[in-house]
């Protein structure tokens, strides 16, 4: 079979990759179109049936719902690498500020799918992998931005950390139901006062 399938026109091939590449995009595609309407726990079959495939198709392309969430997760983080990536300039209040504002987009973004994520990563062990890679992720750029708390005391890291991740923002905007620009605001004055009370600390101890 190999032989036979070899032995026909280039064109032909390219053509058949080209559907099945069009076919994977579109389940992709499916996938972040539920998770963006808030259905929070999509089955194979909706997934299906949004992308318009059959349901041996959607597994052909992706061995289990864990493979698909794996490469939607990986779409939505190569939009977001640049962004989180960029350099830090400023005073330090101007970085806090700069951060706040990065973390609003990027979660804005990200949350239907972090939402849905959240609750299959209890039955998924890639997915608590995958979670526990970004809480990370989010520190490493944190201490980019404001290298000053590196050496503050400990407790006012881990809160500039708290108060930074995803589920403090899911929590202004769901449960608290507060806009984006309010979200915004409440994380920023929180953030400056701990960097205020980084820097009063890193003084003292100069003295």
């Amino acid at each position: 079979m190999a032989i036979r399938i070899q032995s026909r026109p280039p064109r032909a091939a390219d053509g058949r990759q080209r559907r099945s590449e069009r076919s994977r995009d579109a389940i992709v595609q499916a996938l972040y179109e539920l998770t963006r309407q808030g259905e929070l726990e999509p089955t194979a079959q909706q997934v299906a049936a949004r992308a318009r495939v059959g349901i041996r198709s959607v597994f052909r392309h992706f061995a289990d719902m864990d493979s698909l969430y794996a490469e939607l997760g990986a779409q939505v983080r190569a939009e977001d690498v640049p962004l989180m990536s960029a350099e830090f300039r400023g005073t330090a209040s101007e970085r806090a500020r700069d951060l706040v504002a990065r973390r609003a987009q990027v979660f804005e973004v990200i949350g239907p799918h972090k939402r849905a994520a959240g609750l299959a990563r209890r039955r998924s062990l890639f997915l608590q992998r995958q979670h526990v890679a970004m809480v990370r992720e989010l520190r490493a750029a944190l201490l980019r931005a404001l290298p000053e708390a590196a050496t503050a005391p400990a407790e006012l890291v881990e809160a500039l950390d708290l108060v930074l991740s995803f589920e403090s923002w899911d929590r202004l905007r769901s449960d608290q139901r507060l806009s984006r620009e309010r979200a915004a605001a409440v994380l920023e004055r929180t953030v400056q006062g701990l960097v205020s009370e980084i820097l009063r600390t890193r003084r003292g101890r100069t003295r």
